[in-house]
């Protein structure tokens, strides 16, 4: 329960819901949600106790997998692409509903949308949906048969927005929260370092071997042609030593020799202090460097790691073997350099060579740019 298996991990889900904590969501209201027995849960027993339980990351298009049960005679939903607290979800978001006894808000219908091409009972056993919203057109599966597609014909369609779990009427439990995203384009090609450059004085060597970009030596820098302001970036990344140091920085200022790494830093670093993965040396892998460090270092030095970074405005989110390790807010005044402030403005990516003893890969490097 609650587990990706490796083969998923390496395609690029990740989980919304770690199984044990709320790490990554946050209540609209003061309703009481809980993790009990490795689900999330919520119970309504006050006529005024009403809300949704969202992720604190904002997806645009992707694939989510959803396991849930319902009290028998309850309401529930799962909205997707909302705001933290929507007024209306025929307006301003997309609710999948799960309520068996309104035929008007039928179980697997979108709320004042769409209606399911039959109809669909799910109270009281636990289910699963598996939902693909790309671009202006939602998909959805019912324990695993299609029974809604549904493409938004407004002409501005929802483009991006929280995951919410809705407490409504009734016990509700979510389990098996998972969420691929889509779209991404390729940073690179897996033969050539076309679209990147060496920043000014770099020391460090940067070849492609094995569909894989190899950097040895250090202090150097290679950076993209390209810049990106919110985005979801994913990539496998290998050390082949003991606690070596990388990163990939982003929303970097143009690189010189002076200047060669203003930005803000996604950091490799796999050390841990006593062998207790819950304390990071370093600030440890999935840290965003000197900001803020990964509540759990996950990956493990000479192995490939594959790796999550949702840069959404002030707000950043990671992920490392699809467990989510960082969910900052960046509340620093702004600043051009995000070394000493908060940076909005689009900026340049680029791998690190650290130091001498540098000898790590990154492949499968993929971003996938937030629509406006």
């Amino acid at each position: 329960m609650n587990h990706l298996s490796p083969a998923e991990v390496a395609e690029g889900w990740i989980k919304l819901f770690d199984g044990e904590t709320l790490f990554g969501w946050k209540s609209n209201n003061q309703l009481g949600w809980s993790v009990q027995d490795g689900v999330i849960t919520a119970d309504r027993r006050d006529a005024t106790d009403e809300g949704l339980l969202v992720t604190t990351t904002r997806f645009a298009n992707y694939e989510l997998r959803a396991d849930y049960r319902l009290e028998k005679g309850g309401n529930s939903g799962l909205f997707l692409r909302t705001p933290v607290t929507p007024t209306n979800p025929a307006v301003d978001c997309y609710e999948l509903n799960m309520c068996d006894s309104k035929p008007n808000f039928a179980t697997a219908s979108l709320v004042g949308r769409a209606n399911p091409v039959k109809t669909v009972l799910g109270d009281g056993d636990w289910h699963t949906y598996h939902v693909r919203v790309e671009g202006d057109r939602i998909v959805v599966q019912f324990d695993g048969e299609q029974v809604l597609e549904y493409t938004d014909q407004e002409p501005v369609p929802l483009k991006t927005g929280h995951i919410g779990l809705q407490m409504k009427g009734g016990k509700i439990e979510f389990r098996n929260l998972f969420l691929k995203p889509l779209g991404a384009q390729p940073l690179f090609d897996g033969q050539t370092l076309n679209g990147w450059h060496d920043v000014p004085g770099s020391q460090s060597q940067f070849t492609v071997k094995e569909e894989a970009i190899q950097v040895l030596n250090g202090r150097g820098f290679l950076e993209t042609e390209m810049t990106a302001g919110n985005f979801v970036l994913q990539f496998d990344a290998i050390t082949h030593g003991d606690k070596l140091n990388s990163g990939i920085f982003f929303r970097a200022m143009k690189g010189t020799e002076e200047t060669p790494s203003h930005g803000y830093e996604f950091q490799i670093h796999n050390g841990i202090k006593e062998g207790d993965r819950n304390r990071p040396e370093d600030h440890g892998t999935g840290a965003i460097f000197r900001r803020v460090s990964a509540r759990r270092v996950v990956s493990n030095d000479r192995e490939w790691t594959s790796a999550t970074l949702i840069a959404d405005g002030a707000h950043f989110s990671t992920w490392v073997n699809g467990i989510q390790v960082v969910d900052w807010t960046d509340e620093r005044p702004a600043n051009d350099n995000p070394r000493e402030g908060l940076r909005l403005a689009p900026g340049h990516l680029s791998l690190q060579g650290h130091d001498p003893t540098t000898d790590l890969a990154f492949r499968r490097l993929r971003l996938a740019e937030t629509p406006e």
